[in-house]
């Protein structure tokens, strides 16, 4: 099942994508789609539903595909090749950082660059929404705990990453530095999360290609090791690492500047468009 939430900002509906690609509206059965829509139980109920049932809705702007996001966990330096480029050592754990809940940014809108950003970068990832509470969870029981998947654009400052001191968050955070979406794809339908196809374009040319099958550290061992440090919740999201080809590792490294197109994809994921602009332009 692909969930999805459409309309104008603050104000979008919920909805599920039929077998030929339409959105059909749920806001007649639910509300919305949050944390209490997310568990397996819930979930159940929503799959049961005939879509042909439901309304047709065109042309309407994609959103976060859920609502209630608690909290964005981010891995870092999780693809080998990646850790090569950025001339970083393998991690011996999971690299853990948090992106602020206000750079969530719908899958097709604008992301702006913040205020003096010179080094603005781009990185698809793996997005694993929380479907269950989960603490200290082994490895085995794990994915038990996750309702489904999502591509995230992990846009990231680098000056302020790698170059201010202090932890990586001030670079990760900034408004409209999270795009999620289009579409939650719930775990029945995603039956090896580490045997998926991703890529990322800027101005139509192809910056990164790799496969969820180069992690260092599975969508398994993340949830169960991030889950002895804190508490995770129904909405809540991981953004599990980026294969290579980030801006940062070209020689000499390539930024986001205002007018650029980026075009970010899953295999089975659905995939987001983004327009580039200056601060204060959005």
């Amino acid at each position: 099942m692909k969930l999805v939430r459409v309309g104008n900002p603050g104000t979008e509906r919920p909805g599920l994508v039929d077998r030929d690609g339409r959105v059909r509206d749920l806001s007649g059965v639910i509300g919305n789609i949050g944390p209490g829509e997310l568990a397996p139980a819930a979930l159940a109920r929503l799959a049961a539903i005939d879509p042909a049932t439901l309304p047709v809705v065109e042309g309407q702007r994609h959103g976060v595909p859920w609502t209630g996001i608690g909290k964005i966990i981010a891995i870092g330096l999780n693809y080998a090749d990646h850790a090569a480029e950025a001339g970083m050592p393998l991690p011996a754990e999971p690299i853990v950082f948090l992106k602020a809940n206000t750079s969530l940014n719908g899958p097709n809108d604008a992301v702006m660059l913040p205020f003096e950003s010179q080094k603005s970068d781009w990185e698809v990832e793996l997005g694993v929404v929380i479907g269950t509470t989960a603490r200290n969870v082994a490895k085995a029981h794990a994915l038990e705990h996750v309702a489904g998947y999502c591509v995230v654009n992990d846009v990231s400052e680098r000056e302020f990453q790698l170059e201010r001191g202090g932890t990586w968050d001030k670079g990760k955070g900034c408004d409209t530095f999270c795009p999620v979406g289009p579409w939650l794809v719930t775990r029945d339908e995603v039956p090896n999360a580490q045997k998926l196809g991703m890529w990322l374009d800027v101005n139509d040319e192809r910056m990164q290609k790799g496969s969820t099958a180069t992690m260092v550290f599975d969508v398994a061992t993340v949830v169960s090791y991030v889950s002895r440090f804190m508490t995770l919740e129904p909405g809540d999201l991981i953004a599990t690492g980026t294969p290579p080809g980030v801006g940062m590792g070209f020689k000499p490294p390539r930024y986001l500047k205002a007018g650029d197109v980026m075009r970010v994809g899953i295999e089975g994921l659905g995939e987001q468009r983004q327009e580039v602009v200056a601060y204060g332009e959005r």
